[in-house]
C-alpha cells in the first residue's frame, strides 16, 4: 500500500542510532561513528524501492557512464582501472597530470532534500512515486538507546 499510496508509515520513520567504535582511543567521542537501525519493514520497502528507482535509471539510460558507486557490475576496482587508463594515457602523450581527490565526511548528511526531491522529478521519477519520496524523507525521528531507556524504561542513566 505504501508503493501505491505515495506514503511511508510514520512508523517505519524512526531509525534507532547505534555508536560504531572506528578506532584509536575509546574515550574520545570522535572516534565513534553513528549508524542507524531501520526496521525489518523499513528495510524491506527500501529495497523494494530501490529495485524499482535502479530498474528506470538503467531502463531510461539515466545513469552517467562514470557513476560506479551503488551500481549493479560497477565497483571502485573499476573505477580504478578507469583512472590508471586514463593517466597511462595521458603520460604516453606525455601530458602532465594532476589528481585532485575528495573524500566528504557525511555526505549522506549534508543532502538538502528539496534539492534532491526535484532532481528526482527532472530525471522523470513523478507522481505517486515521487510523493513516496518526499514522504520518506519528510518527519524522520531518531532515537538513542539512552533516550529509550529514558523514555520507555524510565531509567536513569
Amino acid at each position: 500500500m505504501s508503493l501505491e499510496r505515495g506514503t511511508v508509515p510514520e512508523k517505519l520513520k524512526t531509525a534507532k542510532v547505534v555508536p560504531v567504535f572506528k578506532g584509536g582511543d575509546p574515550s574520545v567521542t570522535s572516534n565513534y561513528r553513528p549508524i542507524s537501525l531501520l526496521s525489518i519493514f523499513d528495510k524491506l520497502l527500501e529495497k523494494l524501492m530501490a529495485a524499482r528507482l535502479n530498474n528506470f535509471l538503467e531502463k531510461n539510460n539515466i545513469l552517467y557512464k562514470y557513476q560506479f558507486g551503488f551500481r549493479k557490475n560497477y565497483s571502485t576496482v573499476l573505477a580504478v582501472i578507469d583512472v590508471v587508463e586514463d593517466i597511462l594515457e595521458h603520460l604516453d602523450q606525455q601530458d602532465i597530470g594532476i589528481g585532485i581527490y575528495l573524500d566528504l565526511k557525511k555526505a549522506f548528511d549534508t543532502v538538502d532534500h528539496d534539492i534532491l526531491l526535484y532532481k528526482l522529478y527532472n530525471y522523470g521519477i513523478r507522481g505517486v512515486v515521487h510523493d513516496w519520496f518526499r514522504s520518506y524523507l519528510c518527519n524522520r525521528q531518531q532515537f538513542s538507546l539512552q533516550q529509550f531507556k529514558i523514555m520507555f524504561l524510565n531509567v536513569k542513566v
